[in-house]
């Protein structure tokens, strides 16, 4: 259910309805069937790994073990850093999607915030069970309402709810089912529609941290990682096409919908098409879900992150301690002020917090490069220790295929950040900077370890393959 809530948000109850707009409906399924097979040969690599090593440390530990100490650096606090971030910024959106309603106008925007992080921070200061255990609950809202729509959808589409036979007629409407002039201009359209399918996704690599305080790792991690690319089909794949049947490319209400317009996620259009009463009300209240689900998880992330680079000598060790539950105070005390300290930053100034975010962007898919990277050394480093595949209690297939055309995609991903940029003569400079920050903030960390502490690529002969860790 955490692999499930992790891939199950806001970019597809809000952003799936931008993606068919710049793209139409075949393009946008095109991209996310592509970043969606691009996860799933992730999943299973990190899946490899997962279950022979679980660590909270997960791809971090991985990248220092099985590649370079400095590269596990960066991507530890590359991660933590996009996981305070998102937290920051998820107990902002939250109050501005409760003040949807009218009577929860009785407190500020900021006193919303700070009460559903105060929430957040609880649940996090119980044993991990209490984690895990708000997670279900709140990854099974968001499945219900995905299989609530899709039933809906084809009821509507056949004419069933809303009185009307739609049929196949928006899928070949105006330019559908592609946008663009020409195969170079579609491929543009499309690949600006990757970026949205990635954002979407990510949260996915989230079982590779749980891994660490899992139960049975062995059994459950194979488990989840299997059921991943049906997922992908399922709730993604399925709702892009209903949504693309039952709701024009062209049509207006389909653009811009960000959570503070929560009458334009195309979940609510789908609901209203259907002649379903209050479908605003009720998708406003499963995309708040979404919302504090997200900042749950990044809690969590974060904190277990900056507790393994503890472990691992990434950071101070005082942050490796734990309380009798488990619980790793001082990395959850750190992160907490770290987050509100953000948060007031972005009270205060839009500037600075535009940048901060901008820092952040390209996290995901960074962490996404390090796991295709790791595993792909891991492989080799096991084979050349004369180990034996069967002996692995999950083997990733299609070895070497599956991590390689991962990482192609990632970094078409990451190079096509923004097509319309890409496409101008004259550079924004102001523009590429926000865009592409988190580069040279990635490569920041690196070199700072590397120059400190002058590590080499681990030889495959030398790399740890011991089991003793978290």
């Amino acid at each position: 259910m955490i692999a499930i809530g992790g891939c199950i948000g806001t970019g597809l109850f809000m952003a799936s309805g931008t993606a068919i707009s710049d793209a139409g409906p075949g393009g946008a399924l095109l991209a996310y069937a592509a970043i969606g097979l691009m996860v799933y040969f992730l999943m299973t690599s990190l899946g490899e790994m997962a279950t022979y090593l679980p660590t909270s440390g997960s791809f971090s530990t991985y990248a220092a073990r099985f590649v370079d100490p400095s590269l596990g650096f960066a991507l530890g606090w590359n991660y933590w850093f996009n996981w305070v971030i998102t937290v920051a910024a998820d107990i902002s959106i939250a109050a501005l999607v409760i003040t949807y309603w009218e009577p929860m106008r009785f407190m500020p925007p900021w006193a919303w915030s700070l009460l559903f992080f105060g929430m957040i921070f609880l649940l996090n200061t119980l044993s991990v069970k209490a984690y895990g255990e708000s997670e279900y609950w709140f990854a099974l809202v968001k499945v219900i309402t995905v299989i609530v729509f899709l039933g809906v959808g084809v009821l509507t589409i056949f004419g069933i709810l809303g009185g009307e036979y739609i049929g196949m007629s928006n899928m070949t409407l105006g330019e559908a089912p592609f946008l663009g002039e020409g195969w170079s201009g579609r491929f543009l359209t499309i690949l600006g529609v990757f970026l949205i399918a990635g954002f979407s996704f990510q949260g996915t690599e989230l079982i590779g941290i749980t891994a660490g305080e899992s139960a049975n790792p062995q059994e459950s991690i194979p488990r989840a990682i299997k059921q991943v690319f049906w997922r992908i089909l399922i709730f993604y794949i399925l709702a892009i096409l209903v949504i693309g049947l039952l709701i024009p490319y062209n049509s207006p209400q389909l653009l811009g919908a960000d959570v503070s317009e929560i009458a334009k996620s195309p979940f609510t259009l789908v609901f209203e098409k259907a002649g379903l009463a209050f479908a605003a009300a009720v998708m406003n209240a499963v995309i708040l879900t979404s919302i504090l689900s997200a900042g749950n998880s990044g809690m969590y992330a974060s904190t277990r992150m900056l507790y393994a680079m503890g472990k691992d000598g990434l950071a101070y060790q005082s942050f490796a301690r734990t309380s009798i539950s488990g619980v790793p105070v001082y990395a959850l005390l750190a992160t907490a002020a770290v987050v509100v300290a953000i948060f007031l930053l972005q009270l205060t100034s839009e500037g600075t917090y535009e940048y901060i975010v901008a820092a952040s962007g390209l996290t995901g898919f960074i962490a996404w490069l390090g796991i295709a990277v790791s595993h792909y050394r891991f492989r080799r480093a096991y084979l050349a220790q004369g180990k034996d595949l069967n002996d692995l209690v999950y083997r990733a297939k299609w070895f070497p295929f599956g991590p390689l055309l991962a990482l192609a995609l990632c970094i078409l991903v990451i190079i096509g950040q923004d097509t319309e940029l890409v496409l101008k003569g004259d550079l924004d400079w102001n523009r590429l900077v926000i865009t592409y920050m988190g580069l040279p903030v990635f490569v920041g960390f690196y070199l700072y370890h590397k120059l400190r502490y002058r590590t080499r690529k681990v030889p495959l002969q030398q790399v740890d393959l011991s089991r003793d860790h978290d």
